[in-house]
């Protein structure tokens, strides 16, 4: 096995995603934390490893990837004892794969970036009505995923679960889950919260964002 390096940091949803993923395998790694306030991640050094400049960014023995889909997928087909976490069988992968492309366009940069980047980094603190409806809206297909299941992608625990829940638990600082509206999403955060790795994993990052948004004088606008 070679050396695997992780670059992030906790509040970000995508690489809590990877942290969940590290943690469920049981895989060793060092964790080098990347400041994107401090604009670190435009830095000659990070540019070369990630020209998109983004986290997370994986390495391992000189090997580079990127976007936390991709990275855990990776470490599962590599070091995974089984399957379970990213199925071989085609099509129970590909509702894997529907679920994480889910998080990454509606969850992540429909829902959580639009927000988060224009209010970090340009103190816009006005958020349109609409953008919290659509959060709402989110909830209300990942309660419909969940119709028939205790899991996002099926009976068992995938990386469409890490991948969701990072989302889910950073969407919550501008939107709560009603859990009367989403009982099954509801009960399927409280699972994911059970998870032993969880909270280091992701609660204490998710906590972390939330408290950065709290901190901002927001306000709701038609």
């Amino acid at each position: 096995m070679g050396k695997l390096v992780l670059y992030g940091l906790d509040p970000s949803p995508p690489v809590r995603a990877c942290l969940l993923t590290l943690k469920a395998l049981n895989l060793p790694y060092e964790y080098k934390v990347v400041n994107l306030m401090a604009k670190e991640h435009l830095s000659e050094e990070y540019l070369k490893k990630n020209p998109q400049h983004t986290v997370p960014t994986l390495e391992e023995d000189g090997h580079l990837i990127w976007d936390s889909h991709a990275i855990m997928a990776y470490l599962v087909s590599k070091y995974g004892k089984d399957d379970s976490l990213y199925p071989k069988d085609l099509l129970k992968r590909a509702v894997v794969d529907q679920r994480m492309y889910f998080e990454a366009g509606v969850l992540f940069q429909g829902g959580l970036r639009n927000i988060t980047a224009p209010l970090f980094f340009r103190n816009q603190t006005q958020i349109p009505q609409h953008q919290i409806d659509s959060i709402v809206e989110s909830y209300g297909f990942l309660e419909s995923f969940l119709k028939n299941n205790k899991y996002m992608a099926g009976d068992h625990l995938t990386i469409a679960d890490f991948s969701i829940v990072t989302s889910v638990t950073s969407l919550v600082a501008f939107a709560e889950i009603d859990q009367s509206k989403f009982p099954k999403l509801s009960a399927w955060l409280k699972s994911l919260q059970s998870l032993p790795f969880y909270e280091e994993a992701n609660g204490a990052g998710a906590k972390q964002l939330v408290a950065m948004v709290k901190s901002k004088n927001l306000t709701i606008v038609p």
